[in-house]
């Protein structure tokens, strides 16, 4: 796109403004700044200094019949509420008597607004009332904008426009955009999520491809005329080039540019509105302020180390009791990892483990080892700072797992993890980049490919089936409690790795989605986060995106939602949760397929790691059930705010060989043709069976769900019973049927088994052949098509990039 942006210009008004000590820009330096941008051209406007006496022909000197006086503060940023924007005839007595009211009213109206609105009131006026109050609001007052009133095209509502750049500690600088003016917060509210508002990261979007996100809003509907009563007021090419101007601007003074003189903190137009095609921006406001330090990177190639270590070193293992030192080395060598690629650092020559015991680093150097991959502590938060201080100064190992708490969970220990995080970010900077960390405050890892388990669960507690088939899949969780939960709870989900991240003190989400994104021991990647480290978020959703590039699935869930979920996060990790609907916007934009619930978020694991190498062309479902109500909840559940499924058009040659399985089966008088297909309770193992076959053979069906019906007395389902006609262990029973349709079919299948824990023999036989189950068909109705919506949405990415 030809668009000519003066960044010199630019950077010299916030130097200017600097210089002043100022980080924000004036209403008229923000048009000035928009003149420069390469995009629409603001109205024209005077700067009335306090104080000053406008002669006549400078206040008449704007065209038009009217004019539009502005009040300039640093302080007032609502100016509408508190009568700080006035329409008055483009008259001279008129405009100066406007000026003169404006001077002496917007005091009194602001400081009875902050009377009202005591939690609102600027850090200034805190603490003043009265006369006091209204005194130090005019004091602020620089002056009077005097702006050329341009008569909008139409005052209806969806006619302004917000735009605006706003930086954010996770994902850097972002954009957003959509229904503007004084209510923008109520519509952002009340509209169904991105109806009224849309954002995105700019470090990964263009003016391009961010208005294909726009063109989902309400807003573009009614600037485009695609509503009723409505005609187009603007280009698409106009809409384009302001967000790519904005995306420009975002790009260059962001804090990931190395050598931007300043960052932009907030840039917003609101509004902008439209008035002969043109593009009007009528208020707007800019805040800026110096770049900080970019920290070194992470030796990320190091956890290649941490996660496939051929020697292991762990300090708190007690000679005496099960403590989680103890209980670690247990799990380790459970898993099999061989005792003699294993030292304990304590000061005592034996264990009862038959592991070798080293009285500290200098001896463990002394003896001549090499260094090791991973050194696990598990000792108290007191004794990590010196820790870690030896273990850099003696280059003891390559990675680190810092199990303890108290590492700035609390403001209590804030300080002893700053001094630490200081320690490490040091050594990153030197060639070999000293040892990756992880934690602190985290429950470990299980590597099944690395064969070992750093869990500090009692195998009491958390018995283990340590050489079952695993999945292809890493589970990457800022909680341990949330990972060991959700496997216990959901154990058909079997990862070939689950790592707790814990505080992130210096290995990070980002980081381990960077590394498994070429990993060759993984196809899938789920990822639950509480907050990102500063910048993290952006670089999580890089990984992401070339993880996705690589064929890759991954699956997220973001606790922190609320105000009262961020504290809780915040308490709980030492991470400060992000803005959810730019974390939400930005990881599924990345490729991420988002799930909305703890449950949804196991279920989409489990489709991936078991459907991820089926095919998946489209979103037409074609689901099948012998109870009517399952039929009715099928249908009833293909849409959302978050999905769209098509119940699939069945070709000719599908419905006539289902008529004819109908027929073999005497089903004809009671079975409708259609989708979904209710065959009736009398429908047998077969009947379901051969039914499933032909509609995954249906070239317009792209997935299928089968509603098993266990307590049909037609359907072989049950395990251990003499019953004949009921064992589920028959050749002829939907279970063997099932599952020989499942392994030869490239259209996924999805079984249904709704019924009591009499028929858990039926599920877990189901899922240990890969067959993804339900117990509730809207569960299941829901999590497949986000997961179909997922996978249609990478591999428009995918062709996107020419992958």
């Amino acid at each position: 796109m030809d668009l000519s942006i003066d960044f010199d210009t630019i950077s010299s008004m916030f130097e200017t403004a600097f210089v002043e000590g100022r980080n924000f820009l004036y209403e008229y330096e923000v048009y000035s700044l928009l003149s420069r941008s390469g995009a629409e051209t603001p109205p024209q406007c005077n700067f009335i200094p306090r104080g000053s006496k406008p002669s006549d022909r400078a206040l008449s000197s704007l065209p038009g019949d009217k004019t539009v006086l502005k009040i300039v503060s640093p302080t007032i940023i609502h100016k509408t509420e508190v009568g700080g924007v006035r329409i008055v005839e483009k008259e001279t007595n008129a405009i100066r008597s406007g000026l003169r009211r404006m001077f002496y009213e917007v005091p009194e109206n602001y400081a009875a607004w902050i009377e009202r609105h005591p939690e609102a009131s600027p850090e200034e006026y805190k603490g003043l009332s009265g006369d006091a109050l209204k005194a130090a609001i005019s004091r602020d007052i620089k002056g009077i904008l005097q702006v050329q009133f341009m008569p909008p095209d139409s005052n209806a509502f969806g006619n302004e426009l917000i735009v605006g750049l706003r930086y954010t500690r996770e994902f850097g600088t972002i954009i957003s955009a959509g229904l503007g003016g004084t209510d923008t917060e109520l519509y952002a509210k009340r509209f169904r999520k991105g109806q009224a508002i849309v954002a995105a990261s700019v470090a990964m979007n263009d003016g391009e491809t961010f208005f294909q996100l726009f063109k989902q809003t309400i807003m573009y509907k009614k600037l485009a005329g695609l509503t009723r009563g409505q005609r187009r007021i603007v280009t698409d090419e106009q809409i384009i080039e302001c967000f790519e101007s904005f995306i420009r601007m975002g790009n260059f003074y962001s804090a990931t540019n190395p050598d931007a003189p300043f960052v932009i903190e907030e840039l917003e137009i609101n509004p902008f509105a439209f008035s002969d095609y043109l593009m009007v921006p009528l208020d707007g406001l800019c805040r800026f302020g110096k770049p900080g330090k970019i920290p070194a990177k992470r030796p990320v190639r190091k956890i290649d180390k941490l996660l496939h270590p051929k020697s292991i070193g762990i300090i708190g293992v007690s000679a005496t009791r099960k403590n989680f030192g103890r209980i670690i080395l247990d799990n380790i060598l459970a898993e099999g990892f061989k005792k003699e690629n294993i030292f304990i650092f304590r000061d005592s020559e034996e264990d009862v483990s038959g592991v070798r015991c080293i009285k500290d680093f200098e001896t463990f150097k002394q003896q001549g080892h090499a260094k090791l991959d991973l050194f696990v502590v598990a000792v108290g938060a007191e004794k990590v700072p010196n820790l870690v201080d030896d273990l850099i100064c003696l280059n003891v190992a390559d990675s680190v797992m810092l199990i303890p708490g108290g590492m700035g969970e609390t403001s209590d220990s804030k300080e002893r993890a700053r001094k630490v995080i200081e320690k490490i970010d040091e050594v990153h900077t030197t060639q070999d980049g000293g040892p990756v960390f992880l934690g602190a405050n985290c429950m470990g890892v299980i590597s099944k490919p690395g064969g070992y388990d750093t869990w500090f669960i009692p195998e009491e507690k958390l018995p283990k089936q340590r050489n079952v088939k695993f999945h292809r899949a890493a589970l990457i969780s800022q909680s341990g409690a949330f990972m060991l939960h959700r496997s216990h709870q959901y154990p058909q989900i079997r990862p070939a790795y689950m790592i707790s991240m814990g505080n992130q003190t210096d290995l990070t989400l980002g980081d381990m989605v960077q590394y498994f994104k070429t990993s060759d021991q993984v196809d899938v990647i789920a990822v639950y986060a509480e907050g990102f480290n500063d910048l993290d978020g952006l670089e999580f959703c890089r990984a992401v995106r070339e993880a996705i590039l690589s064929g890759k699935e991954v699956i997220f869930y973001k606790a922190g939602r609320t105000l009262e979920g961020k504290a809780a996060t915040s308490s709980h990790t030492a991470s400060l949760a992000g803005d959810y609907m730019v974390c939400e916007s930005c990881v599924r934009k990345a490729g991420a397929i988002v799930a909305r619930t703890f449950s949804e978020f196991q279920e989409l694991l489990f489709l991936s790691e078991t459907l991820s190498q089926k095919t998946i062309k489209g979103n037409r479902l074609a689901a099948v059930s012998g109870a009517g109500f399952e039929a009715v909840g099928m249908a009833d559940s293909i849409q959302s705010d978050d999905f769209h499924m098509e119940l699939a058009k069945f070709e000719d040659t599908t419905r006539e060989k289902i008529a004819f399985v109908l027929k073999e089966k005497k089903l004809s008088a009671f079975v409708t043709l259609s989708n979904p297909l209710d065959i009736n309770p009398a429908a047998d193992d077969d009947a379901h069976a051969e039914i499933t076959r032909i509609l995954t053979q249906d070239k317009g069906v792209d997935a299928v769900i089968v509603s098993l019906d266990p307590l049909s007395p037609a359907m072989k389902t049950l395990d251990q019973t003499t019953v004949k006609g009921f064992d589920m262990h028959e050749k002829t029973s939907i279970r063997h049927q099932l599952i020989d349709i499942a392994k030869t079919s490239d259209t996924p299948v999805v079984a249904v088994v709704d019924g009591g824990r009499l028929y858990d023999p039926l599920r877990d036989s189901l899922i240990e052949a890969d067959i993804p189950v339900f117990t509730v068909c809207d569960r299941a109705i829901a999590a497949l098509s986000l997961y179909v919506q997922g996978r249609l949405n990478a591999d428009a990415i995918r062709s996107s990039e020419g992958v």
